[in-house]
Formats: structure tokens, C-alpha cells, sequence
């Protein structure tokens, strides 16, 4: 099992941003109203932020990032390390982290990197981004994350189109030393790689003229083989089996007192999954939020969404102790543990 314990280093603000776009879920069009009524109560997704065509990850990433940078009054010659986690990059090649550096104007001895990561992705790129910078030579460093999901969704597929919405974050990670450690437990079950996927357009199945054509998978589940592909049975069974293992795992191998865990930060994958996994653990629901009604499942957003959404009041002033927890595509899950204290936490950003 991976556990990894990171010391000396501090998150010291997170920022969101999302499309100014809003869709109501009980008006998507073509699609019978009954049936959007009953996925709007189990999904918990009345609405979503979506990113137009000209609008990519990286830009909603772009402007978190340049918000967090003022607030926190940072010198950006002194940020020294730029990660940036997504399945929605700019291009196939180059990779987006180094386009990110000079469109932020950061200096070019920063390092940076592309993590080809989903739903767990927020866990995942702070354990690598913490990873670089627990020794101290990197001091100053932004982990930005996000997707533009919606753009890989049918909208004649019920069964992804209403769940998934667009956002970009950026959370600042700082070396202090004698911070706090971050506690993490990551895994991952390559076998099940089918139950999310987009089936063609990479180099195991090149794009063709076949990789166009539409075809009825099910009732109300209209695709074609460049449009995402969820089986929902088998990720339901995962989610809720895997997540609240996880952080079991974490709570037993750190010896962290569950009662003492101030925000439990779940990905957002839907209500139905996410109130299982916290009965499942026994959570209060003050120690739970969501933010899936209106922006829906950003994928690895969906956690420093919920956090600038939800807690930022809390957060922003004082000491809390976090669980983070992130499960889906790959299939990957991973839960971290950190205490934050007065972090800077700029309003929601939308953008046109």
C-alpha cells in the first residue's frame, strides 16, 4: 500500500474558477422532463458551469491562479514549481504546465509538469507537488487542477451529459519548516480502466471516421466513441467500497482521531454515491459538503471547489483539519490529511 507522510510543507490558499455558462439541468433540451426530474434527485445536480469552445482547462486554471497570486501577495519570480493536473489538456504535446508558466509569467526556473489524472487527481498532485518540495529547495509552488469535462459528454447521454460541469483551481503550496505533515494513502486498479473512459483519439485506437458515428448504447444513452463512456454500476460499487476504505486506511495507519477531522472532502461524484460513503464512515453531514447542486461533478475540481464553495468562511480563519478524498477514473483513489490554518480564499471566479 502507498502511504507517504510529507512534512515541512504548508497549503497556504486555494482558488476556483468557472465558465460564466450556467445549464439548468431541467431544461437540457431533447431529453424527456420525468426522467431529468428523477436524475436531478438522485445525482443531487439541479445545474453546471460549462466551458464554450473557446474556452479550455487551462484558462480557468489561468485565472484561479492569478487571483491566489495577488491575494497572497506572492512575487511570482519567487514560484518555483507549477503541476498541473487534468484529462483536458491544451494539446496532445506540448504539455500545458509549461505553456501555464509563461502565460503566468513565472520564471523559467520553474519546474513544471503535466499529471494525466481524473477524479482523484487534487490528492495525487499534491502528494507529487509536496513530494518536490519537502526537502526546501522548492519554496513557492502552484498545483493547478481542473477539467472540461462537458465538452467530452454526449448530449444525448443521459447518463453522464446532466452530471458532469467545468472548473479550473489553484491551490499554493508553501516550505515552511516544521509544518504540519501531510498524510497520504494512494492506490490504483488498472483493471477496471473501461468503467470511464473515451474509447478513441488516442494511440490505442487512432481517431477514424468510425470514431464519429453515433450509436444508441441504451435507452436515453446516445454516443459516439470520442464522447465519454460510463459504466455506472460498476463505478457506484467502486466508489463506495474503495473511498471510505481509504480513508480507514489513513485514519488507522496515522492513528488520526476521526472526531477531530473538521472537513471530510469528498470528490464529488454524485448524492446517492457520496451519502453512502459518508454513512458508510459515520460522518455527521456539518462535516460533509457538497457542492454538486449547482456545479455538478468537476472531476478533479470537485474537492478545492467544494472547499472555496462550502468551508471557505472556517478555513479562511483558524486551524482545521481536512481529510481530502478523490476516487474514479483509472481506475485510482487517494486520500490525504492535512491541517490548514487562515488560508487565503479569493470569491468564486466565473469567466466569460
Amino acid at each position: 500500500m502507498a502511504f507517504l507522510e510529507i512534512r515541512n510543507v504548508a497549503i497556504k490558499g486555494v482558488a476556483a474558477c468557472v465558465p460564466a455558462t450556467v445549464e439548468e439541468n431541467a431544461a437540457i433540451p431533447n431529453h424527456d422532463a420525468a426522467n431529468l426530474q428523477k436524475l436531478i434527485k438522485t445525482t443531487g445536480v439541479e445545474r453546471r458551469h460549462i466551458a464554450g469552445n473557446n474556452i479550455c482547462t487551462s484558462d480557468l486554471c489561468l485565472q484561479a491562479a492569478e487571483k491566489l497570486i495577488a491575494d497572497l501577495g506572492w512575487d511570482k519570480n519567487e514560484i518555483d514549481g507549477l503541476i498541473f493536473a487534468t484529462q483536458s489538456p491544451d494539446y496532445i504535446l506540448p504539455a500545458t504546465s509549461a505553456i501555464l508558466q509563461h502565460r503566468l509569467g513565472l520564471s523559467e526556473n520553474c519546474l513544471t509538469l503535466d499529471l494525466s489524472i481524473g477524479c482523484s487527481g487534487y490528492v495525487y498532485g499534491m502528494s507529487t507537488l509536496a513530494s518536490y518540495m519537502q526537502g526546501g529547495m522548492v519554496k513557492k509552488a502552484l498545483l493547478l487542477v481542473g477539467d472540461t469535462i462537458s465538452k467530452m459528454c454526449s448530449p444525448t447521454d443521459q447518463s453522464t451529459y446532466p452530471l458532469f460541469g467545468d472548473c479550473g483551481t489553484c491551490t499554493a503550496l508553501e516550505y515552511v519548516d516544521g509544518a504540519e505533515s501531510i498524510k497520504f494513502h494512494l492506490a490504483s486498479d488498472g483493471s477496471g480502466y473501461k468503467a470511464i473512459i473515451v474509447n478513441d483519439g488516442g494511440y490505442r485506437n487512432p481517431f477514424s471516421e468510425l470514431s464519429l458515428m453515433p450509436a444508441q448504447v441504451d435507452t436515453g444513452i446516445n454516443r459516439n466513441n470520442l464522447q465519454l463512456a460510463l459504466d455506472g454500476m460498476d463505478v457506484f460499487s467502486f466508489g463506495i467500497s474503495k473511498a471510505p476504505e481509504s480513508v480507514n486506511q489513513l485514519l488507522s495507519k496515522f492513528d488520526i482521531d476521526k472526531e477531530k477531522v473538521d472537513y471530510f472532502f469528498f470528490h464529488q461524484a454524485n448524492l446517492m454515491m457520496n451519502e453512502r460513503i459518508r454513512k458508510k464512515l459515520q460522518l455527521t453531514e456539518d462535516k460533509v459538503p457538497y457542492s454538486l447542486k449547482n456545479f455538478g461533478n468537476t472531476s478533479s475540481a470537485t474537492i478545492p471547489l467544494t472547499m472555496v464553495t462550502q468551508a471557505a468562511g472556517n478555513l479562511q480563519n483558524g486551524t482545521n483539519n481536512i481529510i481530502a478524498c478523490g476516487f474514479g477514473v483509472g481506475l485510482s483513489w487517494a486520500t490525504m490529511y492535512c491541517q490548514t490554518r487562515n488560508l487565503t480564499i479569493p470569491a468564486l471566479i466565473t469567466y466569460e
